[in-house]
């Protein structure tokens, strides 16, 4: 498929909120087409209000392989093309290691580490057609950490670090980079809605983190645009940390 000078176009797992949906923002900001792919069709609905209907809305289940094969399939019949996928559908359950069913730990692996692969996979043909293109998968300060109470969050996010790594290399011939970020903790409303429960306190996050505050979402959509666009066009298979110095502080050591 030759390119046109229509917009270029992103797909955003988990794009209705969030990280996802900042990233959105940015995206249709610059000058982009934006697919948000979610689970809520409530939640798809303001979302696509608030970006003016400037985005397109799937309800999709990234742990339903029909579900976003789907989703992919649609974006091929009205878009026509692909340029960027962010994967960015997650979720968070902490608790004690000790404690976690195998159905709570297999959940999450199947959103984040298989709910990514199934949409890496299904993007792949639309971004080999369209002549390449980018794929920004979300990791974690948790994916190069050992988190008490997130066995695992973190298995999942060190396994989409990895994941990152072997496509980055294996679809380069089709101009695909694949690149990971590593957001710190961030306030969007699935933090705050931990702080309000008792199940995070945000205090010794802070006094963990260099910069002394959780990062904006917007911070995070900024580094992940970097990534999808021809600005980071020799950067591939790259983990880019964007944790406020969280993971090099060494204040620990006096």
């Amino acid at each position: 498929m030759k390119r046109n000078r229509q917009p270029p176009v992103a797909a955003i797992t988990g794009g209705a909120s969030g990280i996802g949906l900042e990233f959105a923002r940015r995206w249709i900001a610059g000058g982009g087409s934006a697919v948000l792919l979610d689970l809520s069709q409530p939640t798809l609905d303001i979302a696509i209000a608030e970006l003016d209907y400037k985005a397109r809305g799937v309800v999709v289940d990234v742990t339903d392989n029909a579900s976003v094969l789907a989703g992919y399939r649609s974006i091929g019949e009205i878009e026509g093309r692909l340029d960027a996928v962010v994967n960015s559908a997650g979720i968070a359950r902490p608790g004690p290691s000790s404690n976690v069913s195998d159905e709570d730990f297999t959940l999450m692996l199947d959103i984040h580490i298989t709910g990514t692969m199934r949409s890496c996979r299904a993007a792949y043909p639309l971004l080999r057609d369209s002549g390449g293109g980018t794929i920004v998968n979300l990791a974690s300060v948790a994916a190069i950490s050992g988190m008490p109470g997130r066995a695992s969050y973190t298995t999942a996010k060190a396994g989409i670090a990895g994941l990152t790594r072997t496509l980055a290399v294996e679809w380069a011939p089709e101009g695909i980079r694949v690149n990971a970020v590593g957001p710190g903790y961030v306030r969007t409303a699935m933090t705050d809605s931990l702080v309000a429960e008792g199940k995070l306190d945000d205090a010794p996050i802070k006094a963990r983190t260099p910069l002394g505050r959780f990062a904006e979402p917007a911070e995070i959509a900024e580094a992940i645009y970097f990534l999808s666009t021809p600005s980071s066009s020799y950067v591939s298979g790259h983990l880019l940390m964007v944790d406020g110095g969280m993971t090099v502080d060494g204040n620990w050591f006096q």
